[in-house]
């Protein structure tokens, strides 16, 4: 089963005599299309097979969330009940500012890196939570999970399989995530970095 985000930008305005408001600005999905597990576990903790540890996992709804964001958090309730969707959380522009793209996960990614082998050469090809193939030739177990030293690579048939970490932007591409992130960017000169968030919850 695939799992989404959904989320808001906001970002927090002096609201007359009864002080900051938040405001949304966008929806997220008018700045990103993609599905990427890597990002989403990167970031958020969610689907996290790339082991890194979470810049802002399990922090729920803001008390203080913006009308659209809760007024839509409040449709999805309705329409699905509380198990419709999860992981809702947020991270500030401050936040985003602040990290270390060449940081390392905490150990390799629990997914097999597979590279085949073609006429010009050893080809990225995807990643494989399990492999029939390879399973045979290491001699696991239908189902049996391992974790595989960094570096450690087999070569099967036409498909080279090894055990890789993956850095932050790696998980993160710039190519993806640019709108989000100029977007914020261009709030936080207006408002301040630590005015600015996104919000995101997920469903499967």
């Amino acid at each position: 089963m695939v799992t989404d985000i959904n989320g808001f930008l906001e970002y927090r305005a002096a609201q007359d005599s009864q002080g900051p408001t938040w405001c949304a600005a966008d929806d997220l999905a008018s700045l990103y299309e993609g599905c990427s597990y890597d990002a989403f576990g990167c970031l958020f903790g969610v689907r996290n097979y790339a082991n890194f540890r979470p810049l802002a996992a399990h922090r729920g709804l803001p008390a203080d969330v913006s009308g659209s964001a809760s007024v839509w958090s409040a449709q999805l309730t309705e329409w699905y009940g509380a198990n419709g969707f999860h992981d809702t959380t947020w991270i500030t522009w401050a936040e985003v500012k602040a990290v270390d793209w060449d940081e390392p996960a905490e150990k390799p990614d629990s997914r097999l890196h597979r590279d085949r082998r073609t006429p010009d050469g050893l080809r990225f090809s995807g990643k494989a939570g399990w492999s029939r193939a390879f399973a045979e030739a290491v001699g696991l177990r239908a189902g049996e999970v391992r974790e595989w030293p960094e570096g450690s690579e087999w070569l099967v048939g036409d498909t080279l399989y090894r055990s890789a970490t993956i850095r932050r932007r790696d998980a993160v591409p710039e190519s993806e995530w640019q709108p989000v992130w100029k977007a914020m960017e261009a709030l936080a000169a207006q408002h301040g970095d630590d005015n600015v968030r996104l919000v995101v919850w997920f469903d499967s």
